[in-house]
């Protein structure tokens, strides 16, 4: 089985890898014997330019693409809106022309900010996007595009992503507390912490599958930034006071939905939701951080 991952480079791809290479994640085991993956970096392959997409796929000719790749900095989206577009639309759209032309499945990471946040429960599979940033308007129309132009996909929808490698909450909240003595963190937007360890797993487990459509896929439970904050520190043992503020007291250029947690529900009823409880895949985390960082002193 031939596999393509594009943002080679990222969190998530790091631990596709890793899974891959061992044939084990924090959640379990996993027969990884049969694949052979090519992983690409946006140097390597920019999504977003189609005669590229194209030469890639016809030259490796994969059974599987897996599309990491996506401009994921919020902020960022809201003051270069054409180069969201191009990387979480019309990116997607590529991947999924040239994969439908050869019969390979896609598998597409999407996010919990496509809903506008003003729901008071978990949002499920079937209700309606709303989004209310450029980064949630573009990451919805890439979703479209797939479906629009692929029969065999996979969109997957995480939230609040963290990994062994890249910039994340964690490793800027770890950052913090060892620079400072107080931090603030903002206590009114409520989501589900998701380990990327944990969604690689699911979609290493979901591509052996023809059970294609729109999946959540985030940790079980939801907190606020804040609590996940704590935890953080907390774990970390370091002598820092993390206080909460409200969104109003810390602006920022993008809107955040105020509460984007999701339900699992379309992994409960096709393979099955191994996801974890978001306190015991933070604590796993922090512990192997912890092991490394005292390996290194």
């Amino acid at each position: 089985m031939e596999i393509l991952i594009t943002g080679g480079n990222g969190q998530l791809a790091n631990e596709i890898k890793g899974i891959i290479n061992t044939g084990k994640s924090d959640i379990g085991k996993i027969n990884t014997n049969n694949i052979n993956s090519i992983f690409y970096g946006s140097k390597e392959l920019d999504i977003s330019n189609h005669k590229q997409v194209n030469d890639v796929i016809n030259r490796v000719k994969p059974d599987i693409v897996i599309n990491c790749a996506a401009y994921t900095n919020v902020d960022g989206c809201e003051t270069d809106p054409d180069k969201a577009f191009m990387v979480n639309s019309i990116g997607p759209r590529n991947l999924a022309i040239e994969c439908e032309k050869i019969g390979a499945k896609l598998v597409h990471i999407s996010t919990d900010y496509i809903f506008s946040g003003n729901s008071n429960k978990p949002q499920k599979e079937y209700d309606l996007a709303n989004p209310k940033s450029i980064y949630g308007s573009t990451k919805l129309m890439g979703e479209n595009y797939v479906r629009e132009f692929s029969s065999k996909y996979f969109i997957i929808r995480t939230s609040w992503l963290y990994g062994e490698k890249g910039n994340n909450f964690v490793y800027t909240i770890i950052n913090l507390a060892k620079t400072k003595k107080e931090i603030m963190v903002v206590n009114d937007q409520i989501g589900n912490p998701t380990n990327a360890n944990d969604v690689a797993f699911h979609i290493l487990k979901l591509i052996n599958t023809e059970e294609y459509g729109i999946y959540n896929c985030t940790g079980e439970g939801e907190c606020s930034w804040y609590d996940f904050a704590k935890r953080i520190v907390d774990l970390l043992g370091e002598d820092c006071i993390v206080n909460p503020c409200t969104t109003e007291e810390f602006p920022r250029p993008a809107k955040r939905p105020a509460y984007s947690s999701l339900d699992n529900m379309m992994l409960r009823c096709t393979v099955g939701n191994d996801m974890r409880q978001w306190k015991d895949a933070i604590d796993c985390f922090m512990k192997k951080y912890m092991k490394v960082e005292g390996n290194r002193k």
